[in-house]
């Protein structure tokens, strides 16, 4: 059903619960990804109830969590854009930089103060080891890929050199994008050329990913690598204030999205995958934000708590992608994963232990730090 152009998908200051939803679910496959990473569980108890291939096929492609959150960022920035400003031509640079400034750069500069400070307090595991060069000099050098949107670059270089900051890589390529993003509304202005641009980026990234099988840094972690994602994310939230996606093609159409991503993340690793694994699991999400786009919230009395905890992690997501390889390089420094018994409930005991930890961290940090001075930032920087 057309709808008016004007009609905004996601309005400022709203929450879209299912949006909110998508991103829990996918914070929470990066952390049991990272977590098994360091304690795999192939053995474990939890193997033994659900086999090791299923903890196997979860565990291996936290790197699919990722283009989801790709795909949800290029949606919410692109439908607030045309909510905040009516079109894409009419986007004000300085106050789009200084709320990306407002969001981002409170938690970026406390992540680097956390691991700084615990490197230096004697931690070996949030060190940056780069042969040949000293301990500070490598922290710094580390700081500054970080500071300058480069980590990704960074690990291409020197692999995981700092095992905290290695999450930053999917920051750099968010926001290398988005120093484009006004640039390319101002200057192709008319909509279907923005969208010919993004769609042209959208089919660059197989293209690359291709042309890089042999560079795990290059198909994963390189800017034109990980670009599609957004920009499809992008042209679903253009899309979304002209169609509506709802009635019996929604019912339809979005069960089946859903079960064709959970058979391409199952299917096989996103090393075998990722050519058009990648631009299929961005092209699934980007449908189920389009359906979401216009989806009236109901009562928060009627969902389940299950629901509900999922959507509050999601509204975290931010704060727990950042800070989660804190507790979890914290637990491997207080209990090495040599020695835990790879057997038995001792792994499977420590997930919640990690999850927990980094949910009250994230939590602390939201509400202390990164949504205080991102609404002081917002202010203030919008005035000047």
């Amino acid at each position: 059903m057309p709808l008016p152009p004007e009609a905004p998908p996601v309005t400022p200051g709203h929450r879209n619960r299912r949006i909110d939803l998508l991103r829990g679910i996918a914070i929470l496959l990066v952390l049991f990804h990272h977590f098994c990473i360091a304690y795999p569980l192939s053995q474990s108890a939890l193997a033994a109830l659900i086999t090791p291939e299923a903890v196997r096929a979860v565990a291996r492609n936290g790197n699919y969590g990722v283009t989801l959150f790709f795909v949800i960022s290029g949606f919410l920035i692109t439908s607030n854009s045309l909510s905040r400003w009516g079109s894409l031509a009419a986007l004000q640079a300085r106050t789009f930089y200084a709320f990306r400034i407002a969001r981002i750069v409170p938690c970026l500069l406390l992540l680097l103060a956390l691991v700084n400070a615990l490197a230096l307090a004697g931690l070996p595991i949030f060190n940056t080891h780069i042969p040949g060069l000293s301990p500070l000099a490598a922290m710094m050098r580390a700081n500054l890929a970080s500071l300058t949107f480069s980590m990704n670059l960074f690990i291409a270089r020197y692999d995981w050199a700092n095992y905290a900051l290695g999450v930053l890589w999917s920051l750099s390529v968010e926001e290398v994008f988005y120093l484009t993003f006004p640039l390319v509304a101002l200057t192709l202005r008319r909509t279907p050329f923005i969208m010919l641009f993004w769609g042209l980026v959208a089919v660059v990234g197989p293209l690359y990913r291709m042309a890089h099988q042999d560079d795990e840094s290059g198909f994963l972690f390189a800017y034109l690598a990980s670009f599609d994602g957004i920009a499809i994310g992008c042209m679903a939230a253009v899309i979304a204030t002209r169609w509506r996606l709802e009635g019996l093609a929604a019912r339809l159409l979005q069960p089946a999205v859903i079960l064709g991503m959970v058979w391409l993340y199952l299917w096989r690793s996103i090393g075998a995958t990722n050519i058009w694994g990648v631009s299929v699991m961005a092209l699934g999400a980007a449908i189920l934000l389009i359906a979401s786009a216009h989806h009236e919230n109901g009562p928060l009395a009627t969902r389940s708590r299950l629901l509900r905890g999922l959507e509050k992690t999601g509204r975290l997501s931010y704060e727990l992608y950042l800070f989660h390889l804190i507790i979890l390089g914290l637990l491997r420094t207080v209990l090495p994963p040599e020695t835990v018994p790879r057997t038995g409930l001792e792994r499977v005991a420590l997930l919640p232990v990690f999850l927990i930890g980094s949910g009250l961290l994230a939590s602390i940090i939201s509400r202390t730090v990164s949504e205080p001075l991102n609404r002081t930032l917002r202010r203030t920087l919008g005035r000047v």
